[in-house]
């Protein structure tokens, strides 16, 4: 049903790509990161609630969109997208042709997440899965309120006139601790500029966040304390860093963080634990509730989630046996 090229996962059957990395013909799009949705195609396809964020990031391109499991069809091949959890629009293609059920499922999460679509378990026979944090080594803590953590950083730092940096990237995640944050505070968080355009379709989607002030409206000359400042890193070397003054303490919200501030190049005070994929747990019940009988690995297809399958009797794969004509030459496990 798919196969791994150049261009990126392919559908012969239906002529059409799914986050293709070159331009093509048809592009359906799982998400509007720029790793997945990529400019110069002549057609995209994703949900009605991840358009604005596509055009946002890659311009003024033709896009058809439907609803979370409506059925479509490209090519005489039929296509549902279906809730992946990882941000606002984010989906699993379902692609069903010659009685097979084939899923892609992007980049997903199954953690609570106010600010997007929960994610949707998909039956079919093969599974195509990303696994971004599939080692044993990355598993998150559940059920915990990152809000709270987040604000209690924040007010021990407020109450010392200290400000605090949290990086985050701009789609998603900035979002997501905008989310979570609004229950535990009414003062303003002071946003990338970016990050304030992406909030703006989340808004306009219904989505509740913290309040917010973009740093582009901000023309105070001398430097703020105790504030809240939703950034990129490139922050520390722009011409507005001089706000933050000689006392602050940075902050990076990830999944890398489970491995502490050294897990993604250390040099920060705080580290949060807030992924937006699916920790090893996830990933090996995600597997099961599909019920697929061939799964491929994405993003460490080389690593402990395909060895560990196959002792589980699972028939598993590296992506880059979709290349060409290996899947042809494939034996059970």
């Amino acid at each position: 049903m798919l196969t791994l090229t150049p261009k990126g996962l392919y559908c012969p059957a239906g002529d059409f790509y799914i986050d293709p990395k070159r331009r093509v013909d048809h592009a359906v799009i799982t998400h509007a990161h720029s790793d997945h949705a990529r400019r110069g195609s002549s057609m995209y396809y994703c949900v009605h609630s991840g358009v604005d964020l596509l055009r946002t990031r890659i311009g003024a391109v033709k896009v058809k969109t439907y609803s979370f499991g409506e059925r479509f069809e490209i090519n005489g091949v039929s296509l549902s997208l279906h809730p992946a959890g990882h941000i606002l629009g984010s989906s699993q293609v379902r692609i069903e042709h010659g009685g097979e059920v084939w899923v892609a499922s992007g980049d997903y999460k199954r953690d609570e997440d106010p600010t997007c679509e929960p994610f949707e378990s998909v039956a079919c026979d093969v599974f195509v899965t990303e696994a971004t944090f599939g080692t044993p080594a990355f598993t998150w803590e559940k059920g915990q309120d990152l809000g709270l953590q987040i604000f209690e950083w924040w007010s021990r730092n407020r109450q010392r006139g200290v400000n605090s940096v949290l990086f985050a990237y701009s789609l998603g995640k900035a979002q997501r601790v905008l989310g979570v944050l609004q229950k535990h505070t009414r003062n303003p968080v002071h946003c990338d500029p970016l990050v304030s355009e992406m909030n703006r379709h989340y808004r306009a989607q219904g989505i509740a966040l913290a309040p917010t002030i973009c740093l582009s409206q901000v023309t105070e000359t001398q430097p703020l304390k105790g504030e809240l400042f939703l950034v990129p890193q490139s922050f520390l070397k722009s011409s507005q860093s001089h706000l933050l003054g000689p006392r602050y303490e940075t902050a990076f919200a990830s999944g890398w963080m489970a491995g502490g501030q050294r897990g993604f190049g250390g040099g920060y005070d705080h580290g949060f634990v807030m992924s937006d994929h699916a920790d090893w747990n996830d990933l090996l019940r995600t597997i099961k509730e599909t019920g697929a009988r061939r799964v491929y690995v994405q993003h460490r297809g080389e690593g402990a989630l395909v060895k560990h399958l196959r002792q589980l009797g699972v028939e598993a794969f590296p992506e880059s046996d979709l290349i060409g004509g290996r899947q042809e030459q494939l034996t059970l496990f």
